[in-house]
C-alpha cells in the first residue's frame, strides 16, 4: 500500500482518537480531582472541561504541523523539522529517560494497587512497588520476545476499559438509592478551595495524556484539511463525555464524601454495591487489565524510542544501539536502556510515595506538564506559519493553565522536577548540537 494513501474518513478518525485518548487514568485519578477541588463536583466538572480543552486546541494546532510535513513519528518529526534536529534530540532524551518510564511505572504501581485489592493483600506501599516492579518486568518479557502477543493483549485491554466506564456512568443515569454512610473524618476536607483547584489540572492531562498520538493518523485521513480539526474536536468531546459519565455516575452511587474517604478503593466498593459480594471483583478484574493494557502500550513506546533515537544518530553509542535482533526484531541495547531506566523511576517514585514530596501526586504528572513546556515552541511555530492565529494562541494558554496548575500542587517539589526535567532535554540538545559541530 502506498504511504500515501488516504484510507481513513472522518467517522474512522474520530473513533480512532477516542481509542487512543482513552486510558486507564480515570479509574486512579478521578478521585485525585475530587480531592484537589475540596469535593466540589462542579469544580471537578470544570476540570474536566479544562482538560479537554487544552486537547482539542493542542490537537489541532499541532495537526497543522502534521498537514505540512511529510516526516512520520509525531511530535519528535516535529521538533526536528520545524525547530532544529538538537531540539528534537532534547525533546527524544526528555521521552526516553522521564516521560515514558516515569509514567510506566507509575501505571504499574497503580496496577499494583488493583491487585492488592484483587487479592485481598496487605496494601503496603512496598508490596504494591514489589508487584509493578514484575509487571514491569513481565510486560518488557512479553514486548521483546512477542509482539503479536503484546498487540494482542493490547486489543483486549482497549475493550476491557470501556466496559465499567459506559456501565458505571449509565447506572449512574438512573440510581435511586441513598449514598452510603460515611465516617465524620475525611482524608480531604470538604471546603473552599479558591484557585488551588487548579492543582487537579496535573491529573487531569494525566487522564487525557497520549493525546498527541492523534496528530500522527492526519497523512492517513481523506480531506485532513477539513476532517482532522473536527475528527481532533468531536474525539476528545467524546472522552470528557465518557469520563463526565463515568465520574458523575460514581458520585451519583455513593457521593463524593464516601469517594475522599475510599480513594481508589471507592470502585471496588461501587461494585459491592451493584452486584453484590462478587461485584467488586468483577469490576476490579476490568480495570486491572485495562491498567495493565496501558502498561503494555507504554512499554511498546518505551522499547522501540530509544531505537528510533539512534538511527538518528541522537544517543551516545547509536550505532551500538540501532542494532537489531532478527528474531525480536527490537534493539536488544535498547531494552536493557530502557529497563535500567525504568526500574530508576521505580526507585524514585517509590521513594516520593514513601517522603510524600508530591503531595498526592506523582512523578508522572510532572513529567506530563513538563511535556506541556515543551509543546509551547511547537505552538509558537504554528503561530509564525499560520493565518489564524487563534488556535495556537489557546493552545499556547491550555498549555501555561496545566504547567500553572503543576507548580501549584507542590510549589516546593514540582518546580524541582521540572528543573530535572529541563537538564534532561538539555543534555540531549547539547549532545546533537555538538554532534552537528563534528560532522
Amino acid at each position: 500500500m502506498n504511504s500515501n494513501t488516504k484510507h481513513y474518513g472522518l467517522g474512522t478518525a474520530i473513533s480512532m482518537i477516542v481509542g487512543i485518548l482513552i486510558g486507564s487514568g480515570i479509574f486512579f485519578k478521578a478521585d485525585d480531582i475530587l480531592g484537589f477541588t475540596g469535593g466540589n463536583v462542579g469544580l471537578s466538572v470544570l476540570v474536566f472541561c479544562i482538560g479537554a480543552f487544552c486537547v482539542i486546541f493542542g490537537n489541532i494546532t499541532l495537526s497543522q504541523l502534521a498537514a505540512r510535513s511529510d516526516r512520520r513519528g509525531g511530535v519528535l518529526a516535529y521538533f526536528e523539522e520545524f525547530i532544529s534536529e538538537p531540539a528534537a534530540a532534547g525533546f527524544g532524551w526528555f521521552q526516553i529517560f522521564a516521560y515514558y518510564p516515569s509514567i510506566s511505572v507509575v501505571v504499574s504501581w497503580v496496577a499494583g494497587i488493583y491487585t492488592t485489592m484483587l487479592f485481598g493483600l496487605n496494601p503496603t506501599l512496598e508490596l504494591q512497588t514489589l508487584i509493578a516492579l514484575g509487571y514491569l518486568i513481565f510486560f518488557f518479557t512479553l514486548n521483546y520476545f512477542s509482539l503479536k502477543l503484546g498487540g494482542r493483549f493490547q486489543n483486549i485491554s482497549t475493550i476491557m476499559k470501556l466496559i465499567p466506564l459506559i456501565g458505571i456512568g449509565l447506572i449512574g443515569i438512573f440510581w435511586k438509592a441513598p449514598v452510603p454512610v460515611t465516617s465524620e473524618t475525611l482524608v480531604v476536607p470538604l471546603s473552599q478551595v479558591g484557585w488551588g483547584f487548579l492543582a487537579a489540572l496535573p491529573a487531569t492531562a494525566f487522564s487525557f495524556d497520549g493525546w498527541v498520538v492523534a496528530t500522527s493518523i492526519t497523512h492517513e485521513v481523506k480531506d485532513a484539511k477539513r476532517n482532522m480539526p473536527i475528527a481532533l474536536t468531536i474525539g476528545p468531546l467524546l472522552v470528557l463525555v465518557v469520563y463526565l459519565a463515568y465520574f458523575l455516575g460514581m458520585v451519583a452511587i455513593v457521593g463524593p464524601k464516601y469517594i475522599l474517604e475510599h480513594r481508589d478503593n471507592t470502585i471496588y466498593q461501587i461494585g459491592q454495591i451493584l452486584f453484590g459480594e462478587q461485584g467488586g471483583t468483577l469490576i476490579l478484574s476490568f480495570i486491572l487489565i485495562a491498567v495493565l493494557g496501558v502498561v503494555n502500550g507504554l512499554v511498546l513506546g518505551v522499547l522501540r524510542m530509544p531505537q528510533a533515537m539512534a538511527l538518528k544518530g541522537m544517543l551516545p553509542k547509536s550505532e551500538r544501539i540501532k542494532v537489531i535482533n532478527e528474531k525480536t526484531q527490537l534493539s536488544p541495547s535498547a531494552a536493557k536502556l530502557s529497563i535500567l531506566v525504568s526500574l530508576s523511576w521505580l526507585l524514585i517514585h517509590y521513594l516520593t510515595q514513601k517522603f510524600g514530596f508530591l503531595s498526592g501526586g506523582d512523578i508522572s504528572e510532572i513529567a506530563i506538564v513538563f511535556s506541556y513546556i515543551t509543546y509551547i515552541s511547537l505552538y509558537l511555530k504554528v503561530f509564525k506559519l499560520s493565518k489564524n492565529k487563534v488556535v495556537p494562541l489557546l493552545g499556547i494558554l491550555g498549555s501555561l493553565i496545566i504547567v500553572g496548575g503543576g507548580i501549584i500542587s507542590n510549589p516546593t517539589f514540582v518546580p524541582l522536577f521540572l528543573l530535572a526535567c529541563s537538564i534532561i532535554f538539555y543534555c540531549g540538545y547539547a549532545y546533537m548540537k555538538k554532534a552537528q559541530t563534528i560532522k
